[in-house]
């Protein structure tokens, strides 16, 4: 449950937007909720630093269908795990530091982590030249900045309140600073390190969307609080994202106008 927090399925939506769902959709309540009624921890947390969508990672050649991808040993972690299973991929769960040399010695055949700048800190562009751009699996992500319940409320409102701004100026710092680093990072992976970077196809991210359904139903069934979650942030997707994909102009169409074809 607590992956709905960071890394669930996509709703039409970007991390940002799931931080609004959290901060103002009733989000935070169904947090606390999990975090005190369920969990029993001691824990305050705020929200903070939402990602770009992840990258669905690199390959061994250029993935143009999902059927490359049946059978393939994939580094993934989180509810992500049982969507790529789904589509027939043989999930192994990695920390960070053991991806690049895992997929070099053939122990896996596939990886994603989380972005250009952190793929190319380990090295990734050494056991790979096929990068692949876009993807549902962890599309909308972002951190959590969490407290000793005990000792934060032992502190004033107005130093409660410098915690709770203070992650919210982080966050957006951190926002920021990825736009830099992220598209600067994947400049150099292309042109000193000749990594070959593709857009994940429709097709493939159309399955990962098939994928999430069966996950989600397959848990929801069992568990009532993930269903109560999955229902209060589909709904709050829905009246959004009507606002937000019908007012968002063609962003691509404009960039394409003064700087050419993606």
């Amino acid at each position: 449950v607590a992956s709905l927090f960071g890394t669930g399925p996509c709703f039409g939506w970007s991390a940002n937007e799931l931080m609004g769902w959290a901060q103002h959709g009733g989000g935070k309540d169904l947090y606390y909720e999990l975090m005190h009624d369920r969990l029993k921890l001691d824990l305050v947390g705020f929200f903070s630093g939402p990602m770009p969508a992840q990258p669905l990672g690199w390959f061994k050649e250029e993935i143009k269908k999902s059927s490359q991808m049946s059978g393939l040993k994939y580094r993934t972690v989180g509810l992500a795990a049982d969507v790529l299973q789904e589509m027939g991929m043989s999930v192994v769960q990695l920390p960070g530091g053991e991806i690049q040399p895992a997929m070099k010695s053939g122990l896996i055949d596939a990886a994603e982590f989380n972005n250009p700048t952190s793929d190319k800190d380990f090295g990734m562009q050494d056991v790979s030249k096929h990068y692949h751009l876009a993807s549902f699996h962890q599309s909308q992500e972002c951190f959590e900045i969490i407290y000793n319940k005990t000792l934060y409320e032992r502190l004033s409102k107005e130093h409660q309140a410098i915690l709770e701004y203070a992650s919210e100026a982080a966050s957006a710092d951190m926002a920021w600073k990825a736009m830099e680093r992220y598209s600067q990072d994947l400049v150099t992976l292309k042109e000193k390190h000749g990594v070959n970077v593709y857009r994940t196809p429709d097709s493939v991210m159309a399955e990962q969307l098939k994928a999430w359904d069966i996950v989600v139903k397959r848990i929801s069934d069992s568990d009532p609080f993930f269903k109560k979650v999955i229902d209060s942030q589909m709904a709050w997707a829905k009246r959004h994202g009507a606002y937000a994909l019908n007012n968002a102009p063609d962003y691509r169409g404009a960039y394409e106008h003064y700087f050419g074809k993606l």
